[in-house]
């Protein structure tokens, strides 16, 4: 009678209550273990950490360009154009595109001097599969600035681009003489649609968009651009090399016609930004009832596997979130195999038979915890790391301030995810040090050989397919299509989007934590 009225509070408790006790017994555990709490803070600090220890040196790099979206962008090209006041439209038939490659980097001559009679002497014929031409609406020729365009590419058909990274495909093909390709620009206050056509006739959409505060007086014409070309990248554990040329494309234009209001005036010819074409060519001439324009650059995004490109901010806490993993990973074992160890399992289970019910408040309990330490470490690692990369010279790509929180909420879920498999494991295993090493094992070591080792086509496997997805929720600068670039792990770029990745680190989690409940009822204490 004694021990049933001991027990009889207990017992009336509803699930709920008796569910909230047990959270708070495992929290009291947790905050009265001094070496899990100096565990915690070190976890915490560990970004801000290695972040201050980032010793890179960038000399010479320039600050990247900003488009519209804030993102960086690259902005050079060709531009023939004319002022477009308010509303109306550009239609031009493009009958080719044709390309030049160097082979030295620059139309000059082995002695350095202009190759003035003739500009292209030593460079080859090809065309770059990104080369662009055709008819374009800026708000203004200052690089960075506002856009929509209708193209002609080198090997992915009709585009319609607009602000650096908005991309829709139109028809196939390459234009040549006896199948060209219309293409058609209209403006209406902000908005710009795109049409094509393969016979002048016949128009089809193919994309509407908005171009936020585009000025009464915008500039419109012709255009062309061709990105430089990378012959040679490579990875390695300690940086990238790769070697890049210089290319340049000519569009051949006819049938220019226009409507609405077009002040009257000559055509004008600006390199926007600064292009890398062969020196002493005249880019922009009449042929009969043509034009030809020819121009080299890019208007594009800028990503950090192209050449040139500049420095995520993951940069500056990927190494402190890695050490931040080892660190939880260590606490999230102990904090169930220190039981095991000491024999105190016994009582935990005495006290709260239902077994699976303890796993889930110690899974509740360390993944708070590690969350709370882990959104505090990057969230202060991060700008002290970027501080530090801008002192040593390196120019950070801009993110919106979305994509930072994005940034930051990841590399500490990352984090606490880490925590909550460790303790699994550690339930399954009951040995901290080997659950450590199972952890590490799945979430750091297929990364590291990802970046370091393995081939593509099996780095791809690994972060598709290993806890080490989960890195993918750092990365901030996406993949983009119309850009060509080295998109690897070195660059930070991963073959899952970020949550997916983070999704397989959760799957993986959710799999050991349904292992060690079925062990937990299956085994004595």
């Amino acid at each position: 009678m004694v021990a049933l009225g001991t027990h009889q509070p207990e017992l009336s408790a509803g699930p709920r209550d008796r569910f909230a006790r047990l959270l708070r017994a495992e929290w009291t555990k947790f905050r009265t273990v001094p070496g899990w709490i100096i565990t915690i803070l070190v976890a915490a600090a560990l970004p801000t950490g290695f972040a201050l220890l980032n010793m890179g040196q960038c000399g010479g790099c320039t600050a990247p360009l900003t488009g519209p979206g804030g993102g960086a962008v690259t902005d050079q090209f060709s531009f023939v154009h004319r002022a477009l006041a308010g509303n109306g439209s550009i239609t031009v038939r493009v009958t080719s595109l044709t390309g030049l490659y160097s082979s030295s980097g620059g139309g000059e001559s082995a002695a350095g001097g202009p190759l003035a009679q003739n500009p292209t002497a030593g460079w080859t014929p090809d065309v770059e599969p990104w080369s662009k031409a055709g008819i374009i609406i800026k708000a203004s020729t200052a690089p960075g600035s506002a856009y929509a365009a209708m193209m002609v590419t080198g090997s992915h058909g009709v585009r319609m681009q607009w602000n650096y990274t908005g991309d829709i495909a139109g028809l196939g093909g390459t234009p040549m003489t006896a199948s060209p390709r219309w293409l058609r620009l209209v403006r209406h206050g902000d908005t710009v649609t795109g049409y094509d056509s393969a016979d002048g006739t016949s128009w089809t959409k193919v994309g509407t968009v908005t171009l936020t505060g585009l000025p009464a007086t915008a500039q419109a014409g012709l255009f062309a651009t061709s990105p430089v070309h990378n012959i040679v990248t490579s990875q390695s554990a300690i940086g990238n090399s790769g070697t890049g040329v210089s290319t340049q494309d000519t569009g051949t234009f006819d049938h220019l016609s226009f409507g609405g209001t077009w002040p009257g005036g000559a055509w004008t010819r600006d390199d926007v930004g600064d292009t890398n074409g062969p020196s002493g060519l005249d880019r922009f001439r009449r042929v009969g009832a043509g034009f030809t324009v020819s121009g080299s650059g890019d208007i594009a995004p800028v990503v950090a596997g192209a050449m040139g490109g500049g420095t995520r901010i993951e940069y500056a806490i990927s190494v402190g979130s890695f050490a931040a993993v080892i660190a939880v990973g260590v606490l999230g074992a102990l904090f169930i195999t220190a039981e095991y160890r000491r024999g105190l399992i016994r009582l935990t289970l005495a006290a709260s038979p239902r077994r699976g019910r303890v796993l889930a408040a110690k899974a509740i309990v360390i993944g708070a915890v590690t969350l709370a330490a882990g959104i505090a470490g990057i969230a202060i690692a991060l700008p002290v790391g970027l501080a530090k990369l801008r002192g040593g010279g390196n120019q950070i790509l801009p993110v919106t301030a979305l994509t930072e929180l994005r940034v930051i909420a990841g590399a500490a879920a990352l984090i606490a995810v880490a925590a909550v498999l460790a303790l699994a494991v550690g339930a399954v295993l009951r040995r901290g040090a080997l659950a450590v090493t199972v952890v590490i094992v799945g979430v750091v070591v297929p990364y590291l050989l990802a970046i370091t080792a393995l081939p593509a086509d099996a780095a791809d496997w690994v972060l598709r397919i290993t806890p080490a997805a989960a890195i993918a929720a750092e990365q901030s600068i996406p993949a983009y299509p119309q850009v060509t670039a080295a998109y690897t792990p070195m660059y930070g770029y991963y073959p899952l989007a970020p949550w997916a990745g983070f999704a397989v680190l959760c799957a993986w989690t959710v799999a050991a934590l349904a292992l060690a409940a079925f062990l937990l009822h299956r085994r004595d204490a």
